[in-house]
Formats: C-alpha cells, sequence, structure tokens
C-alpha cells in the first residue's frame, strides 16, 4: 500500500519523547496520526508540521468568524482516521496521515462552501468516512502508472456533496457563484499590475488558500509548518506562491484572483509535491517543477471556465491534473538517482 501512494518519510521527528508517547499511549499516538493527516495535505509526515498547519486553520477561523472549519477539520481528521482504524487498512500509511489528509480539507470545504446545518454536519461525517475510502480506490487504480491520490479524494468528495446539494433542499449556499457560461475576460474591466508588496501578500494568502483560508498569518504559519518540515519544502513552496502570480499577471488574469491566492495555493501543492515529495531537489528537477507549476495556471483557468455551467470551485484539481500527468512522465524525464 505504501508504494501507491509512493511518499517519502522525512527523518524522524526531533522530539523523540513524543514519539515514544505515541507509541506507548494509544489516545496520543492517535493525535499524532491525526497531525500528521494536517501534515499531508502539503505532503508533509509529520506532526509538528501538522500542528502548525492545525494552528492556521485556527487562526483563520476566528478571524473570519467561522469556527465550523476548524471543527470541521479537526472532526474529519479524526473520522477519517478512525475509519481506517476500524477497516485496518494499511499501517504504514495510516501511521503516516495518510488517510486523514483530505478529510482535513474536505471538513474545511463544506463549512465555506454550504449553509451550516445538522444536515451539513451529517453530511460532513459521511463524507469522513468516504475520504480514505476514496483514496484506497484511488491509490489502487493509480499504482499502474506509479502515481498518487494526492487530494483528489477530497476533491471528488466536496464535488459530489456539493452538486447533490442542488437536489436536496436541506442543503444550500449563499456563498457558490452562481452557475454562468464561459465569457472571455474583459481586460478593461481589470485592475493594474501587482506591486512587490502585493506579491508577498498574495503569496502569503497563495499558501493559506492550500486549507481554503484567506489569511496572511495563517500563510505565515503554513510556510513556517514547511520550514520545520525541510529548508527544501519551504524553499519549493515558496516558488510555488509566487510563480503562479507572475504567470498569471504576464497572462492577464484577474489581479483580484491574484491577489486573493486563488491562482497559487495548487501551484504551491504541485512544487511540494514534484520537486521534493517526488523527486529529489536537483537543477534539473527544479526545471521540472517550474514547468509543471506553469502548466498547473493553465490548467487552473480551464477548469474554472469548464466549472463555470455548474456554480463549482476548482478546489485542488488544478494540482491533481498537473501533478498526475508529470508523475506518469516521471518515469521517462527524471534519471533514476532523482526519483524516490
Amino acid at each position: 500500500m505504501n508504494s501507491e501512494f509512493d511518499v517519502k518519510s522525512h527523518p524522524p521527528v526531533p522530539f523523540q519523547a513524543w514519539a515514544r508517547l505515541a507509541d506507548s499511549v494509544p489516545p496520543v499516538g492517535f493525535i499524532d496520526v491525526c497531525l500528521r493527516g494536517c501534515g499531508q495535505v502539503l505532503l508533509q509526515n509529520n506532526p509538528l508540521t501538522g500542528l502548525f498547519f492545525l494552528a492556521a486553520i485556527i487562526w483563520a477561523a476566528h478571524v473570519e468568524s467561522n469556527p465550523g472549519v476548524a471543527i470541521g477539520a479537526v472532526a474529519a481528521t479524526a473520522i477519517a482516521t478512525g475509519t481506517a482504524y476500524l477497516f485496518k487498512m494499511d499501517k504504514e500509511s495510516l501511521r503516516s496521515g495518510l488517510y486523514g489528509y483530505s478529510a482535513t480539507l474536505m471538513g474545511i470545504g463544506l463549512p465555506t462552501f454550504l449553509s451550516s446545518s445538522p444536515y451539513l454536519w451529517l453530511c460532513l461525517v459521511f463524507g469522513a468516512i468516504l475520504c480514505p475510502i476514496f483514496t484506497l480506490v484511488l491509490a489502487k487504480i493509480l499504482k499502474t502508472w506509479q502515481g498518487a491520490a494526492l487530494t483528489a479524494p477530497f476533491v471528488f468528495v466536496t464535488w459530489f456533496i456539493m452538486l447533490g446539494a442542488n437536489n436536496f433542499s436541506h442543503l444550500h449556499s449563499s456563498v457558490l457563484p452562481a452557475p454562468m457560461l464561459p465569457h472571455p475576460l474583459n481586460a478593461s474591466s481589470l485592475g493594474g499590475a501587482l506591486s512587490v508588496t502585493d506579491f508577498i501578500s498574495a503569496g502569503l494568502y497563495g499558501a493559506s488558500e492550500v486549507f481554503l483560508l484567506p489569511s496572511m498569518i495563517s500563510g505565515a504559519l503554513i510556510l513556517i509548518g514547511l520550514a520545520v518540515s525541510s529548508g527544501w519544502v519551504l524553499g519549493f513552496g515558496i516558488i510555488g506562491t509566487l510563480l503562479p502570480l507572475a504567470v498569471g499577471q504576464f497572462l492577464g488574469a484577474d489581479p483580484s484572483l491574484l491577489h486573493a491566492g486563488l491562482y497559487s495555493f495548487s501551484g504551491v501543492l504541485t512544487a511540494v509535491a514534484i520537486g521534493h515529495t517526488f523527486n529529489q531537489p536537483s537543477w534539473r528537477v527544479l526545471i521540472y517543477t517550474v514547468i509543471c507549476v506553469v502548466f498547473t495556471v493553465f490548467v487552473q483557468g480551464a477548469l474554472a471556465a469548464i466549472l463555470s455551467p455548474y456554480g463549482l470551485p476548482v478546489l485542488t484539481m488544478p494540482f491533481v491534473m498537473a501533478s498526475w500527468l508529470f508523475l506518469v512522465a516521471d518515469d521517462q524525464l527524471m534519471p533514476k538517482h532523482h526519483r524516490l
């Protein structure tokens, strides 16, 4: 099972006392796995990184006065992890948090896009149960091409529930955009180019929007979490936040979307995945990563046009689609000593 995800094992967390406690006390071990699940949103098997990510979620929930996203993230991660324990899924993958990360995002997504109600929370619980099952199924399907499920389980489960909400009167939203046909962007209605300061703030928003959170402080906490895991991871994360901004500005994307980080969040995931998680960092890998991140921007624009008639957000699907393509090609384009 672990080979199906092919996620790099990181060095042991320096806090050996915590590791021993997690191994010897089941409740602490469960918390450790849940924190690793939060960290795996950005492909990091590190509970301290997960703790920084969780702090970012809680901060943004406080600032936005929407505690449901923090509650949803924690509850969904715990439920998904418990489901993996219940069905005795692969122990190594479970211990690394690989069955919890999609549920973390789903637990944020549903309270963000759907109105709060008992029905929403029942759907969230059910979605959290589905996430590890989707993860297992996708991993088996993608094993042939040496791919990984990535955040696709989160995307599919969240899309299905939000699309289904159109036909269920007890589920509704005032946040999702109104369905509309794709149309060319009117350049005359756009604002000016982003300044250097705008690039910095937009980069922080981009890191934050990985978790669907509009907060620069949360973005900073997420980058700190990446730095805790590895300097290489932080470097690729920064590339993933800033490069899509430059590409989007060059192509004339809507500056308001660029500034909000809505072109960067998939780029962060793509850069970390292709540049570090599935390859050994090198100049050749860096070039390969840059190409993939630029492609992610085009996929983002294309998916936004495809999904606009349905009023659905793209979520992290640009990252998933671009990474799947480049991971399949990885076997031919990357030397064996660069691949993991």
